[in-house]
C-alpha cells in the first residue's frame, strides 16, 4: 500500500490558530455585554414592579377608610401628618382624617425606602362624584437622567 502525503494540509498555522482566538474573545465579550444588559433590565423591572404595588397599596388603604374622604379633613387629599399609632399592636383609636394622615406618613416612608429616591404623592379631586384619586410614584432609575413616574387613577 501506497499511501501519499498531501504537503498542504499537515495542521493548523500560527495565523489560523490567532484568527481563532479573536473570534472566540469578541463572542465572549458580546456574551459578557448580553449579561449586563440582562442584569440591568432585571434591576428596572424590581423598581417599575415595586412602584405598581406601592400605588396599588394606597389604593387599598384609601378603599378601606373610605369615610376619611367625607370627613371634615381633607382625608387622603391632605397632607401627612406626625406619627399618630393608629395602626399596629396597642394602637391608638383615630378618626378615619387621622387615619388617613397615619397612611400617607406610612406609605410614604416606604416609597422612600423601596425606591432609589423615591418620592410618592396623592391628590384627591373632590369635584367629581364620585371623587376620583390620583396616586403617583416617582423614582430615579440608576444610570437614567429622568426620573420615571407610575400613577394610578381611580375612582370611590
Amino acid at each position: 500500500m501506497n499511501l501519499r502525503r498531501n504537503n498542504s494540509s499537515r495542521g493548523f498555522t500560527l495565523v489560523e490558530a490567532l484568527v481563532a482566538l479573536v473570534v472566540l474573545a469578541v463572542g465572549m465579550l458580546g456574551m459578557a455585554s448580553m449579561y449586563v444588559m440582562t442584569l440591568q433590565s432585571g434591576g428596572t423591572a424590581i423598581y417599575r414592579t415595586q412602584a405598581v404595588s406601592l400605588a396599588a397599596d394606597m389604593a387599598e388603604r384609601i378603599r378601606a377608610n373610605r369615610r376619611a374622604t367625607t370627613g371634615s379633613g381633607n382625608g387622603y387629599g391632605g397632607a401627612a401628618a406626625a406619627a399618630l399609632g393608629c395602626t399596629g399592636t396597642g394602637a391608638a383609636v383615630c378618626e378615619p382624617d387621622d387615619l388617613a394622615a397615619d397612611d400617607l406618613l406610612q406609605w410614604s416612608n416606604t416609597v422612600t425606602e423601596a425606591l432609589p429616591s423615591g418620592e410618592g404623592t396623592v391628590t384627591a379631586d373632590t369635584a367629581t362624584n364620585p371623587i376620583t384619586y390620583t396616586v403617583s410614584v416617582e423614582w430615579n432609575e440608576p444610570g437614567q437622567t429622568d426620573p420615571l413616574n407610575y400613577t394610578l387613577v381611580f375612582q370611590i
